[in-house]
């Protein structure tokens, strides 16, 4: 949306947790179970399993809980054999991250903890000069930002090692310094909302902000339709790409059901399985974005995938029967929408539903100034299902094939496709022209 709009560049950085006090705990736990790992590099392709046994035995063992946090400290040093497992563990995460950027058509740079790791000293030495550095108890470096905070953002732990405040710090520093940056945007669960409110806070009193803006948007939580927080049926969490990949199956079927009953307009199952993909990864997406993200939901395959009310799959739907309209009129009535579009030829808008469809699309504008002003999509999301309601009912109430008004409505059908592809692509949800 805001490289639509022409901020450039957007930096669309993914703050990964690659550092810390897990990877500390992952270190110990591979050098424990895997002795050989550097001459044999183990083949670990489950890692959710890998760091519950790793939690579990933290948790439990006093001893490795002490050696976990040691290797923190040593990994933030750059000591060899901590950073050659560190790196392991990275490249088999880095794997599994590209099987969801691949499935959601997402492009992001990765820049996680581990790479502003050096550029925490300066940041420290700079609090320290401008005498807002306390020393608090064990040694540690804390900043207090004042009112309504009473506790310190943590810049320094006691045993010299650095944590999320000395991260978020230098990386707050590095986006407005190194990267010039005039808008910073940081999303994560809503619970670290004060945590980023002392960091702005620190920033502006020690003056590393101007006229720059500083946001933070906090995501609610996805849960059953229980109501208690989403997991599988044996209470673990729910992976991202199974998720997906469901989503797909149910499409498909769904979709294998309608070829059956004639329902459907495709040809090869090559065809079903591109639309089904289409269809089941944006509903996914679309589900969630029409959302306020500040609040929680309830996950609900059968709703997401319904083919009325507010879903993609009712959105693409109308998008591909406007498109068939436009095609029978080219096929059966020697008509090009596209050739209409480039002539330009008086609309007429005699009756009421073409007269709210045109209202509907020209909304465009004030909705994207709304969703630059707060950052939520879902205000696209409501305008993408008015004007596919207002087409619904514009496509039902006036004839458009064969009818002395054919190229006026073919224009209005045009017009709402290429507003519909404008919001599909500001959502990241690749559209389909039939089904």
């Amino acid at each position: 949306i805001l490289e639509r709009v022409g901020y450039n560049p957007v930096h669309r950085v993914n703050h990964v947790g690659d550092w810390g006090t897990q990877f500390g705990m992952l270190i110990q736990y591979l050098k424990e179970e895997y002795p050989n790992f550097a001459a044999d590099q183990p083949n670990i392709t489950d890692l959710t399993a890998f760091y519950k046994a790793a939690k579990m035995k933290f948790d439990a063992d006093a001893d490795f809980k002490k050696i976990s946090q040691l290797n923190v400290v040593k990994l933030q040093s750059g000591d060899e054999e901590c950073m050659q497992i560190w790196t392991i563990l990275c490249d088999i995460s880095r794997k599994e991250f590209d099987k969801v950027y691949k499935r959601l058509d997402i492009t992001v740079k990765e820049c996680g903890e581990s790479f502003y790791n050096d550029k925490i000293p300066p940041v420290i030495e700079e609090f320290e000069k401008a005498g807002m550095i306390q020393i608090l108890e064990g040694g540690a470096k804390g900043v207090f930002v004042g009112e309504p905070f009473t506790i310190p953002l943590m810049l320094q732990k006691s045993d010299g090692g650095y944590g999320y405040d000395s991260t978020d710090m230098a990386a707050l520093k590095y986006r407005l310094g190194d990267l010039q940056a005039k808008r910073i945007i940081v999303i994560t669960d809503f619970s670290q909302g004060d945590h980023f409110a002392m960091c702005n806070k620190a920033a502006n009193t020690i003056g590393w902000v101007d006229e720059q803006q500083l946001q933070h948007i906090g995501f609610g939580t996805v849960m059953g339709e229980d109501g208690k927080r989403f997991k599988t049926r044996s209470g673990d969490t729910v992976r991202l790409v199974d998720l997906l990949d469901e989503a797909v199956k149910r499409m498909k079927e769904s979709l294998q059901e309608r070829m059956k009953e004639g329902k459907a307009n495709m040809e090869t199952e090559e065809e079903l399985g591109d639309v089904a993909e289409a269809i089941g990864y944006s509903a996914v997406k679309y589900f969630d974005l029409r959302r306020n993200p500040t609040t929680n939901y309830k996950f609900s395959y059968d709703q997401m995938l319904d083919t009325k009310g507010n879903t993609a799959v009712y959105l693409l739907y109308a998008h591909a029967r406007l498109e068939s309209i436009m095609s029978k009129a080219k096929d059966e009535h020697g008509v090009d929408a596209d050739s209409l579009w480039k002539e330009k030829p008086a609309v007429s808008l005699d009756h009421a539903s073409e007269r709210n469809l045109v209202f509907q699309l020209q909304q465009f504008p004030d909705i994207m100034e709304l969703t630059l002003d707060d950052l939520y999509p879902y205000h696209i999301c409501d305008y993408l299902y008015a004007v596919s309601v207002a087409a619904a009912d514009f496509v039902t109430q006036c004839k458009v094939l064969g009818s002395p008004e054919m190229k006026s409505r073919l224009l209005l059908c045009k017009a709402t496709t290429l507003a519909m592809r404008e919001c599909f692509g500001l959502l990241g949800i690749r559209h389909v022209n039939r089904i």
